[in-house]
């Protein structure tokens, strides 16, 4: 099976978004820019960083308020084309979304359930929730963070809801003028 990974952008006071974070604003205020490293003019190696992580993707696990923000943005079939999302919610949405399965049982069961879809490839975390909710659990096996020089100063921080301490292994900390990509082997 293939590793598990959070791979969050986030700004250098540590949140994934802004204050007021809401579907009409989803990255929050102030946060519009945590992203642009990937998509507004990047460079090569920032650009490689996306395309590997794109690349070894198998299946992405998310939580509701994740799916509830980008689901108008990303349509019906998920955030990458064939590859299956798995939404940890407590109850399912009315519709039709093909591409996401709803897990109402936890997050130990939505990524066991994408470990089986990803096969070989990576299980994409994507949104804070869910990595909080994994990591303690073991079941997050790395952790790569690209720090976006911005302070944001509230919104929702990537790792505020740990209560006790996780033991990481440096794999690489390799900077561009636009970020720095941290990427961090948990240790078990």
């Amino acid at each position: 099976m293939g590793l598990v990974i959070c791979d969050m952008s986030i700004s250098l006071d540590g949140y994934v978004t802004g204050p007021n974070a809401s579907k009409d604003n989803p990255f929050g205020d102030g946060a519009g820019s945590l992203h642009d490293w990937m998509f507004k003019n990047p460079i090569d190696s920032d650009r490689q960083y996306l395309e590997d992580a794109i690349a070894h993707c198998g299946a992405v696990v998310m939580g509701r308020t994740s799916f509830d923000k980008t689901v108008d943005a990303w349509g019906p079939d998920g955030p990458l084309e064939g590859i299956r999302s798995f939404v940890v919610t407590h109850e399912a949405p009315t519709g039709n979304y093909p591409g996401y399965t709803f897990v109402t049982d936890g997050v130990a069961s939505a990524i066991e359930q994408a470990k089986a879809a990803a096969g070989d490839k990576w299980v994409g975390l994507h949104g804070a929730t869910v990595m909080q909710q994994g990591l303690p659990l073991g079941l997050v096996d790395e952790i790569y963070v690209h720090v976006v020089p911005l302070l944001l100063g509230g919104g929702t921080p990537l790792f505020a809801a740990l209560d006790s301490a996780i033991e990481l292994e440096r794999i690489e900390t390799p900077s561009s003028p636009a970020v720095d990509h941290l990427r961090y082997r948990v240790v078990k």
